[in-house]
C-alpha cells in the first residue's frame, strides 16, 4: 500500500520540474510565483469548505476576516 502523497512533497516535485523546464534560462520571482499558485486553490477550497462564510474560513486559515477579504479581492474571488 503506497501512501499518500502530501502538499510538500507535491510543490517540491513542481518546482524541480520548473527548473527542468527552465532548460538553463534564469529563474525570476519564484518566491511570488509559488504563492500565488497555491494561495488561490487554497482559498477557493477552503471557502468551498464553509460555504461562502467569511468568517468560518478565516478561522479554518487562521488569518484575520479583512485579511482573508483581501486576499479573496486579490484573487477575483469576490
Amino acid at each position: 500500500m503506497t501512501r499518500p502523497h502530501t502538499i510538500d512533497e507535491a510543490i517540491t516535485r513542481s518546482l524541480e520540474k520548473y527548473f527542468r523546464d527552465l532548460d538553463g534560462a534564469p529563474p525570476n520571482a519564484i518566491y511570488d510565483m509559488v504563492l500565488r499558485a497555491v494561495e488561490r486553490p487554497m482559498l477557493e477550497v477552503v471557502m468551498r469548505q464553509a460555504s461562502g462564510n467569511q468568517l468560518r474560513a478565516s478561522e479554518m486559515l487562521g488569518i484575520n476576516r479583512n485579511t482573508l477579504r483581501k486576499k479573496l479581492q486579490l484573487h477575483g474571488l469576490l
